[in-house]
């Protein structure tokens, strides 16, 4: 099932605003908030997570486990944000978007390697994206990412990405802190 999260989200922003008394339901919160980290749009996210009110943020412990997701998000402590996905049995409507999150962090840690590492352990790279041995090497056979003799690192290949036409300063900047960041790790 496909879903359009921008326009998912649109129309959870809309019945936030169209709540009674300003209050929405804690579907409502829950899915916006999963949204928001999808689209790693974590000021959103925390601002949301702010606004939502103490006595539905208590007592629904979903809305409670999606934001724990959002710190290790936030933290960049990728490798924490993949077990606290799996410790949490989410429910639909919610389970379709953690799913997806947890399906673009993965992407991301994976063009994170190849653009940072030139050899890097196949451990290393299963302890990173809580995949099984197996489904790390499959991951690094259709990236087409060299699987080295000794059977236990791989050399990475940078993802192909369109060249931008003009990159900006800010663009630059948040390229390299990124990359920084993910190097600290």
């Amino acid at each position: 099932m496909i879903v359009n999260f921008d326009k998912l989200c649109e129309e959870l922003e809309k019945q936030e605003l169209e709540a009674p008394n300003g209050v929405a339901s804690p579907t409502t919160y829950a899915q916006l908030l999963a949204i928001y980290l999808y689209q790693n749009d974590l000021c959103n996210a925390k601002f949301l997570w702010k606004r939502i009110p103490q006595n539905i943020s208590s007592s629904n412990p979903e809305i409670a486990a999606i934001w724990a997701v959002g710190r290790k998000l936030w933290k960049k402590d990728l490798p924490r944000v993949f077990q606290t996905l799996a410790a949490y049995h989410w429910e639909e409507p919610v389970a379709t978007i953690m799913r997806a999150l947890e399906e673009n962090v993965r992407e991301r840690v994976f063009n994170l390697i190849g653009k940072s590492y030139s050899s890097i352990s196949i451990d290393t790279v299963v302890s990173t994206t809580w995949l099984s041995k197996e489904a790390v090497l499959q991951m690094c056979r259709d990236r087409k990412w060299e699987l080295n003799e000794d059977g236990i690192t791989v050399n990475p290949a940078p993802p192909v990405q369109p060249a931008p036409l003009h990159t900006s300063s800010e663009d630059q900047l948040f390229k390299l802190t990124d990359f920084v960041s993910f190097l600290e790790n």
